[in-house]
């Protein structure tokens, strides 16, 4: 079964960036691939002192080597112009979209302690919490002693004191701006907010009165956008009702049976290349809980990138697409 506009998904994906990137500004400078923008003038307020997920650290200027984990992190910077200062990046979800440079590769995974501490940051941007651990490449406070600024995601903080509840379209915006001033392009970081919150205003919501399932991962029990994460924040945007809304989490659990018993009106399928849209619908319909389901029968799938379902830049575009899929089903 073919997968509706998912290339025009990524054709969104390419104007975000590229748009980001190109954002014109006096000091800034811009390369074809989108990679490079000068600090501002504004780089003489430094140092600059940020805080996420509880950890505070300072840079004395404009991070000049820049490690990412997780591909909202890199594309963070790619479109705050900055990807030429990229020395390394792991764990990416997903391609970059055609005429963006690919950044130096350090691990398909999380990358170990020793091969970031070999590139001599001195700033390592995650996506996730658990990225900055002994299970991934270290603990954030051994960066700190050697010098080595960090940064998580804020939208990604385990801790619920630290961790958006609901996360808003206003808490990425925050994060891009804080991304901006540290490192040093504060007014592409504005000019990259304002453009998307243009965006997001001009999105009509077309699924008022449809329920959806945010479906990522998972065969036997399915992992789904619960409560007060990016699906959440997605769908709602997109005009959808998350059926597993009443779970405070980011993401959760949900046996195939509650799935059923919900019977959501669409199905937003989560591509990833080690869990495709496509292996989810063969999923779906081989069941017999969920084969019976009118949303299968009747292949009302709608699919979002994996890279576009984490806070960051891919957001907005995210919910332009699903309305636009939206549109499709009801022709």
């Amino acid at each position: 079964m073919s997968l509706p506009r998912r290339a025009a998904a990524l054709g969104a994906l390419a104007l975000v960036l590229t748009a980001c990137s190109a954002a014109p500004t006096d000091d800034a400078t811009n390369d074809d691939d989108g990679g490079s923008a000068a600090p501002s003038s504004s780089a003489a307020g430094f140092p600059v002192t940020v805080t996420s997920c509880g950890t505070e650290t300072t840079l004395d200027a404009p991070p000049e080597r820049i490690v990412t984990i997780k591909s909202s992190a890199t594309e963070m910077v790619i479109a705050l112009g900055a990807g030429d200062r990229l020395v390394g990046t792991a764990f990416s979800d997903g391609p970059l979209p055609d005429g963006v440079t690919p950044p130096p590769v350090l691990a398909e995974r999380s990358p170990s302690r020793e091969s970031v501490l070999d590139l001599s940051p001195d700033l390592v941007y995650a996506g996730w919490e658990s990225n900055l651990s002994d299970d991934g490449a270290g603990e954030r406070a051994g960066y700190e002693e050697l010098g080595v600024s960090t940064f998580v995601s804020p939208s990604a903080c385990q801790d619920p004191a630290h961790q958006p509840n609901p996360l808003s379209f206003e808490d990425v915006f925050a994060e891009i701006e804080e991304v901006g001033r540290m490192l040093g392009v504060p007014e592409e970081a504005q000019a990259v907010v304002a453009q998307q919150r243009a965006d997001l205003e001009a999105v009509t919501p077309t699924g008022e009165g449809l329920s959806a399932l945010w479906y990522s991962s998972g065969s036997d029990t399915p992992f789904v956008g619960a409560g007060i994460g990016a699906p959440q924040m997605i769908m709602a945007a997109a005009g959808l009702t998350n059926v597993a809304v009443d779970v405070e989490d980011t993401w959760t659990s949900l046996s195939w049976e509650v799935v059923a018993d919900r019977d959501p009106d669409v199905l937003v399928l989560v591509d990833s290349a080690w869990n495709t849209a496509e292996h989810k619908i063969e999923v779906l319909e081989s069941n017999p809980v969920t084969a019976a389901m009118p949303a299968v029968q009747e292949g009302r799938y709608l699919t979002v990138p994996f890279a576009a379902t984490e806070a960051g830049v891919r957001n907005v575009s995210a919910v332009a697409d699903l309305t636009r899929q939206i549109e499709q089903l009801a022709r």
